[in-house]
């Protein structure tokens, strides 16, 4: 078994496609991470902006978690109709290209890109962070841990979407395990109390208020920053085909217990917040706690259960990039099926995921973590731009899907779909404008940046097809055997085997030698007994020997030109140029042996036309 095998796993046949394909248990940890983790980080969110009200501002987090869940409600009935729409995976920009044209579509596409490579390094940093913050003495270390969490990830999703499923399984039913425990014993405290509990651990005392009534500004910016709780939730409609048969209804019922669980989550955190009087502390403050954690010391104490659901939260909150993971690389194949990506990010490798999706993904994200020195604490506001760009322009196209299609119930799906675009279209304006000074500004020029790009790829293959397309039958009154040269070093089997090649395709042959200062090479006295006279005698014309000088030393250089000469000085003839070269056996020989035939493909490539043409003979060394 090869180390790839060991690291990546056996590779699979396209046959076993069925066996890698996931149920709801399985699919809830691979696409509903992201949305889940949120959670942890969603209500604080919220409350941090809400500390300048001091105590007061507790009492405004109910009615805005409230206006989220809605909001939540609302995306949630729309994605399940694009889902039974688009069996094949109805993600935005599918749903957005097919319903309102190719731009909506591209701006769709590049909104969910640019939000999952945030979730990636956000997510990743975030949890590191979380775990700094319980173990200082790792603060030197935090880079260095995000990018080992990040190499974990990929490699995780490289062996395949099942594997990844079965590896996230356990640390998101946990989170979700205790996090549900620690919000019923909360309740039921709260019930029996009369609504007044009394907190195991008492939380920190709010900070003074230096605000005295709650600005419609304030609390714009704290429902839009809640709604980081949201990024996700389309995940499931992307990747339809990841699922088994019944593959809608199980891609359903995946969306119904992600969305499901989170409206739980989301609503216990914020009526235990108030219960309780939970205030958030200043992030990067000497005695900053998270929210979660105040939570659960208040409702069941500093004990083992504490420990073990801050546990639970650090780890999902690094492993929420996986959803990203899962959903990044199926998007940039549907783009690029459609020739706005290169088409090799729509190729599946050897575990039947699309491996160099996975990759690039991870090098953005790995770009930003060593960009930031893994605190992106700075990328937060560029959060829920592209997701909410993505819910708009998806929920807007299915209102075009249904005015096409019409048919049963029709009507109702207009109005659900078009409910959640008008409902996810206004939270993105309130989002923009809350978080514009912030950084929303960045996403924009980027969004618009990577939809150029897009675009510049495409016209590029456009270009390409009308340049190599043809619908002429094959010319062969122009076939003229080529004007052959052989780049040689000295006499030797190599040079034996690139000469005889050459005398196959032509009688027009030139064996090149540079001779540089100090040369002792022989192969000009060496020729006739060796090529000239052999060729000769089997009734041929023999090769010509051409001796370049190079003053310099220079070997490469002199060749170039010289194939540059020939293909001038005959342009109604093709020049084939014959490099004969060595193949070490193992890889540490490499470094061995110099790499002159490598370089001078390179060049002949750059530099040559379309009547150059670079053959390669090789020697497989034995040694």
């Amino acid at each position: 078994m090869s180390l790839l095998d060991i690291v990546l796993g056996k590779a699979l046949a396209t046959s076993d496609e069925r066996a890698e394909q996931v149920g709801p248990s399985s699919g809830i940890p691979i696409f509903g991470l992201d949305a889940l983790s949120s959670a942890a980080y969603g209500p604080e969110a919220a409350l941090t902006l809400l500390i300048p009200l001091g105590a007061a501002g507790v009492r405004y987090i109910v009615p805005v978690s409230v206006s989220i869940i809605i909001l939540l409600t609302i995306v949630y009935f729309s994605y399940r109709q694009t889902i039974a729409a688009y069996p094949g995976g109805g993600g935005s920009y599918t749903v957005a290209s097919e319903n309102l044209g190719t731009y909506p579509g591209l701006l769709a596409g590049a909104a969910l890109m640019l939000d999952y490579v945030l979730v990636v390094a956000v997510g990743i940093s975030a949890g590191v962070g979380a775990l700094i913050s319980a173990i200082p003495r790792l603060q030197p270390h935090t880079m260095g841990l995000c990018l080992a969490i990040l190499v974990i990830i990929t490699i995780v999703n490289l062996r395949g979407l099942r594997e990844a499923g079965i590896a996230f399984m356990v640390p998101t039913y946990l989170f979700v395990g205790t996090l549900l425990i620690a919000i019923a014993i909360g309740l039921f405290k709260t019930l029996v109390s009369g609504g007044h509990p009394t907190a195991v651990v008492t939380p920190p005392r709010p900070v003074s208020a230096s605000v005295a009534v709650a600005s419609a500004w304030i609390l714009l910016q704290t429902f839009a920053n809640g709604c980081t709780a949201m990024t996700g939730v389309e995940a499931v409609s992307n990747g339809v085909r990841a699922f088994r048969d019944p593959t809608v209804k199980n891609a359903q019922k995946t969306l119904t217990v992600i969305i499901g669980l989170l409206i739980v989550m989301l609503a216990g955190i914020a009526y235990l917040v108030r219960a309780y009087g939970i205030t958030a502390t200043a992030p990067g403050s000497s005695g900053y706690q998270s929210v979660l954690s105040l939570l659960v010391m208040a409702v069941a104490g500093r004990n083992w259960f504490y420990y073990v659901t801050i546990a639970s939260v650090l780890i999902i909150l690094c492993l929420s990039a996986n959803t990203a993971f899962a959903d990044f690389p199926r998007l940039c194949r549907a783009v690029s099926q459609n020739n706005f990506l290169p088409h090799s990010m729509g190729y599946r490798g050897r575990r039947l995921v699309y491996s160099q999706g996975i990759i690039v993904l991870a090098v953005l994200a790995g770009i930003l973590i060593i960009i930031f020195g893994g605190v992106t604490d700075r990328l937060i506001p560029l959060f829920a731009i592209g997701a909410f760009l993505a819910f708009t322009l998806s929920q807007a196209g299915m209102v075009g899907h249904w005015v096409r299609k019409k048919g049963k119930g029709h009507v109702r799906s207009i109005v659900v779909n078009g409910l959640g675009a008008i409902a996810t279209a206004i939270t993105l304006l309130i989002v923009l404008v809350a978080k514009f000074t912030s950084g929303a500004w960045v996403s924009a020029l980027l969004i618009a940046g990577l939809v150029a790009t897009m675009i510049w790829v495409r016209r590029h293959y456009q270009l390409v097809t009308e340049e190599i397309c043809s619908a002429d039958p094959l010319d062969v009154d122009a076939v003229r055997s080529p004007i052959v040269i052989v780049p040689l070093n000295d006499w030797g089997k190599v040079a034996q085997r690139g000469l005889q090649f050459a005398l196959t395709l032509s009688e027009d042959i030139r064996a090149v030698h540079v001779r540089a200062e100090g040369d002792k090479n022989t192969l000009h006295e060496e020729w006739n007994a060796m090529v000239a006279a052999p060729v000769e005698h089997a009734g041929r014309k023999p090769p010509k020997l051409v001796m370049l000088s190079s003053p310099y030393r220079l070997v490469l250089r002199p060749i170039l030109e010289y194939v540059l000469k020939i293909e001038k000085e005959n342009p109604g003839r093709r020049i084939a140029i014959i490099i004969p070269e060595l193949v070490e056996r193992h890889w540490y020989h490499y470094f061995l042996h110099n790499q002159r035939a490598q370089l001078l493909k390179a060049l002949l490539l750059l530099h040559g036309s379309d009547r150059i043409v670079v053959i390669n003979v090789p020697w497989y060394l034995a040694a």
